[in-house]
This record gives C-alpha cells, sequence and structure tokens, in this order.
C-alpha cells in the first residue's frame, strides 16, 4: 500500500502530495491522528487530505486509515506479516496479492542480472554437456526444488530434485567439475544443506544458491570455487511467519532460469522434444467434448475408455 501511495506522488497535486509526504513519514501516526491534524502537519486544508485520500483510490479517509492501520500492523504471527485476525475475505485478498506483487516488483528491481546470468551459463552448459543439475531444497524449499526438476527435465537435461538430507550429501559427493548443484533456501542455515554445498563446492560442482543475502549460506559462497549467489531479500520473518512470499520469490527465479537455459539450448534441439511431450500428454486426456467428456468416454459402445484416453 506504501509503495502504490509513493508511486503515485508525481500524479497529484502539489497539494496532495504534501499529504503524501505525511503519510509516507509515519505511516502509523498518520493511521491514528484526527483530519485537523494531518491537515496541520501538511500545512493544507482538511477537504484536501480526504481529496488525496480519493486520489490514490480510496472511498475516504476513514476507508485509508482503515486499510493503512492493517498495512503497518505486524499482524498474526505465522501466518502472513500484514493480515489481522478479523479481516474479512475481501481485504485478505487485497492484503496477500499486494505484498505478493510489492515483493516481486522488490526482487526485480534487486536482482543481480550479471549473477543470474553466471547462472544461467553454468546450467546451460551443464544440460548440452550431459553433467548433472541437482536442485536441494528441504520443508518448503524441497517443494520449490521438485518444481524445478519438472520444469528442467522437459529441456532434456539430467536434472534431479533432492529433499532428504542423507540423499544430498551422497548426491554432492558424486557430483564433479562440469556438474551443478542449485541450493534453495528462505533461511540458509538449514545444517544439511550448509553441509551439501560444502561437499558440492570442494567436489568442484557449480554452486548455486538461491537464499538471502546475508544468510549463513550465502556465506559459504565466498570461500572460492565455482559459485553464484542469486540473493532473494524479502520482509518476510522466517522465524515468525510460514513462507508465502519467499516461495513466490524462489518460483520466480527458477522460472526465469528455465527460460534462459531454454533460450541457451536454442529452439532447434527445444522444440521437436516439446511437441513430442504435448502430443503424448493429449493422448493420455479424456476424450474431449461432444464425444462424451468424461473418464468412460470412448469409441466403444459399452462405454469403455480407449486405451488412448484412459
Amino acid at each position: 500500500m506504501l509503495e502504490r501511495i509513493r508511486a503515485s506522488i508525481p500524479a497529484l497535486p502539489p497539494a496532495e502530495q504534501r499529504v503524501a509526504r505525511v503519510l509516507l513519514e509515519d505511516a502509523r501516526s498518520f493511521a491514528t491522528l484526527p483530519v485537523s491534524e494531518l491537515a496541520a502537519r501538511a500545512h493544507v486544508s482538511k477537504p484536501t487530505v480526504v481529496r488525496f485520500c480519493r486520489s490514490v483510490g480510496y472511498d475516504g479517509l476513514v476507508d485509508l486509515k482503515r486499510k493503512l492501520a492493517g498495512s503497518v500492523n505486524e499482524g498474526v504471527p505465522f501466518v502472513h506479516r500484514s493480515v489481522d485476525e478479523d479481516d474479512k475475505a475481501g481485504e485478505l485478498v487485497v492484503k496477500v496479492i499486494d505484498n505478493a506483487v510489492a515483493a516481486l516488483l522488490g526482487l526485480r528491481n534487486a536482482v543481480a542480472v550479471p549473477a543470474v546470468e553466471r547462472a544461467i551459463a553454468a546450467l546451460a552448459e551443464a544440460g548440452r554437456s550431459g553433467r548433472r543439475i541437482e536442485f536441494y531444497g528441504v520443508g518448503n524449499s524441497g517443494i520449490v526444488a521438485q518444481d524445478a526438476q519438472h520444469k528442467f527435465f522437459r529441456l532434456g537435461v539430467s536434472a534431479a530434485a533432492v529433499s532428504d538430507g542423507h540423499v544430498q550429501v551422497m548426491s554432492a559427493t558424486m557430483l564433479g567439475p562440469g556438474d551443478c548443484a542449485v541450493v534453495i533456501s528462505n533461511s540458509g542455515r538449514s545444517r544439511d544443506l550448509l553441509d551439501a554445498a560444502e561437499i558440492a563446492r570442494k567436489k568442484g560442482a557449480t554452486v548455486i544458491a538461491i537464499t538471502a543475502s546475508g544468510s549463513p549460506l550465502a556465506q559459504e559462497l565466498r570461500h572460492g570455487g565455482p559459485q553464484v549467489l542469486l540473493a532473494v531479500d524479502h520482509p518476510e520473518d522466517a522465524d515468525r511467519y510460514s513462507p508465502m512470499v519467499s516461495r513466490l520469490l524462489h518460483l520466480l527465479v527458477i522460472d526465469v532460469l528455465t527460460t534462459g537455459v531454454a533460450l541457451r539450448l536454442g529452439s532447434a534441439q527445444l522444440r521437436p522434444m516439446l511437441q513430442e511431450i504435448k502430443k503424448n500428454l493429449r493422448a493420455r486426456r479424456y476424450a474431449e467434448a461432444g464425444r462424451g467428456g468424461g473418464p468412460s468416454a470412448g469409441n466403444g459402445s459399452d462405454g469403455q475408455s480407449s486405451p488412448s484416453t484412459r
């Protein structure tokens, strides 16, 4: 909400811009002060304060204050950083989506493009030369690793997702120069992942870490060797809240890497294979509408499904 108001300042009249700056300087006080005090602080009239609220998309001062209070409150621990216990469904929709959008735009503005380029180059070279690409993650990050494996194996490369700590150690031990270990962690403090990253580094593999810039995992990459840090920083406290925004950001980074590697490998190699995958998947679907449309739809008159639609 604050980012949206900040972005709207250039389009506001000068008097309303002063109100916006008062809000951004102390949003918590703005949500509680009377309109007369807000007008005095911004050196404007009370109607100007109300016009400002409507200019930035709210019904009035009361509506803006109510939503502003929810935006700046700490919220419910372990759920989401901006929600309140008494929020209605509509408010939850706005807050959760706004939080996600703000985090995505923050990543876009802060991402280290040279690091992304190095990661794509290493992954594409591993795929082109038939080397291994391993995705390591535990808990919620293990699910992101599975998504990465699902995306990468369709590119015709040797990709695997490993979420068990013991198997990660064994997998990292079998890596070598030219292989890639992509380590995904929100906190960057999981002992298993730190051990796997260190082993992979010592074996000469390229270690690509998707984690917070100040985490122990990020520090691990400073020990030398072919390593890449894809820093994903966000306001979500891993000790207090369930991973929501962080998971979306990590999935987005995986999408960027997948797209970059696909472009590096070239359409001549990928297009025929992807077309064949789509063709074979289509054969696994139920009959199209107009031919029954249900699981039992098929060519036979007894209602049994045909082998191609089963």
